[in-house]
């Protein structure tokens, strides 16, 4: 089965839920594959990109955010982890680091302590430039605004209340990627 095959599976109805993951999803990867392409110094993987970035938010229909039709039971921020959890299970590994990494600018250990946060205690930081460069193109794009693209501004001030070690990360990116 082909990674992106598993959006039909998880959400086998064409719903609004379904639509958002899908409209939401569609414009990171784009975003990504833009990276990609104006930045051939950095030899992404295209193919990767496309498909990490169609999938990085497939656990949210198991959170309770009934703003985007998704009616779970669990914090909206544990999407990131149990769309992982789930990519996992499919052989997908690679691809589950993405889920489980693009939450906020990445969380590192002490933030998700800090902060309290009801996801597991480790560090959630994207480390290769995949995972690194679909968590920024994930910051302009919100599930709630479809197909609107987020200024940087808006995007820096979505991130304040995650801390400002994810803030400066954004910052990093933005001179890496743009």
């Amino acid at each position: 089965m082909l990674p992106i095959a598993l959006i039909d599976k998880y959400y086998p109805e064409d719903n609004e839920q379904k639509h958002i993951l899908l409209v939401h999803s569609r414009l990171v990867a784009e975003k990504a594959l833009w990276i990609a392409d104006h930045h051939p110094e950095l030899n992404l993987d295209r193919d990767f990109l496309y498909e990490a970035g169609m999938l990085h938010d497939i656990g949210i229909f198991l959170t309770d955010a009934p703003g985007i039709f998704c009616l779970g039971d669990k914090p909206y921020i544990c999407h990131g982890y149990l769309g992982a959890d789930l990519i996992r299970r499919e052989g997908y590994p690679r691809h589950a680091l993405v889920c489980e990494r693009h939450t906020g600018a990445g969380l590192s250990l002490s933030d998700i302590i800090a902060q309290d946060l009801p996801i597991p205690h480790r560090d959630m930081l994207p480390v290769s430039l995949e995972e690194q460069v679909i968590c920024f193109a994930d910051k302009f794009y919100s599930k709630t605004h479809l197909e609107r693209e987020k200024t940087i501004k808006k995007a820096r001030k979505s991130l304040l209340h995650y801390g400002t070690e994810g803030l400066e990360r954004f910052d990093r990116w933005c001179e890496q990627f743009l």
